[in-house]
């Protein structure tokens, strides 16, 4: 039986912490479901993720859906989409089985690329090398998740770019079921002789194309910084999302972006493998952040204290406390200084 595969290219970077991350997860939960509800996708389909942050990895090489199991996905810093198109060529030449004059190979591959944010590397030239080697060997549909996706990029890849953009509780499922019945409709069409890619109609409330923007070193969207907990050690990520003010005065009109806390997470260490180690250089400063969240390890009052190792750890108040860091005594005062408009902290690429 010939094999119909189906990679799906997964965004796990920082901005993707938390819920985003709970429904990617579920995604490809339901997908499964979905075709192993089907005839003719239980023969023929087999599935394949590669997650990517700042480095990119195959967490499930191609299996059949009846033996595929959907994998916990991992959290990094930076969104390397030049890495991610990297690991899928690999998985392409190796994986996939070609057609000789001997005997037939798989169909065509189908490619499901999920981002929510823009590369913090340089992906011209994975790009380069996709368009002019493996483009014609799979159909690559790209899904931005959110308007600050970087669609330019995304349009140098494949022309099936599509965005997914809620405003509904309901358009998440819409999102699923329309990449299950895409997938469902091209091994129905393979298994009755077909072989061009089965057009699945959109709701266009939900999924559209948008303008593509520019590329930046960071996700402009959000604001992630990562943090240790001083009494276990164990890392952790607070989350900002971009919010817009409007500042008015006698004579003057200005809308300013400001990041507002949207949740801090657990952490373990292998955020650290996943993360681009380039990154360290980023900077913000606290008067563009609203909010500071306590620990959610420990429980201490604030996860946000900042060592002269440049690195964030938690307290429960003023006095001495051990950087789990760099390891040394650090003094916090009762009132830390307010003015001169905050002070800089290292921010991830998200």
């Amino acid at each position: 039986m010939r094999r119909l595969p189906v990679f799906f290219l997964l965004d796990c970077s920082e901005s993707m912490v938390g819920e985003n991350l709970r429904r990617m997860e579920e995604t490809l939960q339901t997908i499964v479901r979905v075709l192993r509800g089907d005839p003719h996708a239980l023969e023929t389909v087999h599935i394949s993720v590669i997650a990517f942050a700042g480095v990119a990895r195959t967490i499930v090489p191609l299996v059949e859906v009846v033996s595929f199991y959907p994998p916990k996905l991992p959290l990094g810093g930076g969104t390397s989409l030049g890495e991610a198109l990297d690991a899928l060529m690999v998985e392409l030449d190796t994986a996939v089985v070609r057609t000789t004059p001997e005997r037939k190979g798989d169909w065509k591959p189908i490619v499901y690329l999920l981002t929510d944010g823009r590369p913090t590397d340089d992906p011209s030239p994975a790009i380069a090398r996709w368009n002019a080697q493996y483009a014609k060997r799979a159909t690559l549909t790209a899904i931005g998740m959110g308007r600050d996706v970087d669609f330019a990029v995304l349009k140098r890849l494949t022309d099936r770019v599509l965005l997914y953009e809620e405003t509904r509780p309901e358009d998440f499922k819409t999102l699923i079921d329309w990449i299950s019945a895409s997938v469902v409709a091209q091994s129905k069409s393979l298994g009755e002789g077909g072989t061009a890619p089965v057009p699945v109609s959109l709701d266009k409330d939900v999924i559209k194309i948008v303008d593509e923007a520019p590329r930046t070193l960071a996700d402009e969207t959000c604001v992630t910084l990562v943090g240790r907990c001083q009494q276990t050690r164990r890392p952790y990520l607070i989350k900002y999302e971009r919010e817009r003010q409007d500042l008015t005065g006698s004579d003057f009109q200005l809308q300013v972006s400001l990041f507002r806390l949207s949740g801090c997470y657990p952490l373990d260490e292998s955020y650290f493998d996943w993360s681009d180690a380039d990154a360290t250089d980023l900077k913000v400063s606290t008067s563009e952040l609203i909010g500071a969240p306590g620990c959610p390890h420990c429980g201490n009052a604030t996860a946000f204290a900042l060592c002269g190792c440049g690195k964030l750890m938690c307290i429960n108040g003023p006095g001495e406390a051990v950087c789990p860091w760099c390891g040394n005594e650090v003094g916090f005062a009762p009132n830390p200084s307010t003015d001169e408009g905050g002070f800089e902290v290292g921010r991830g690429r998200g």
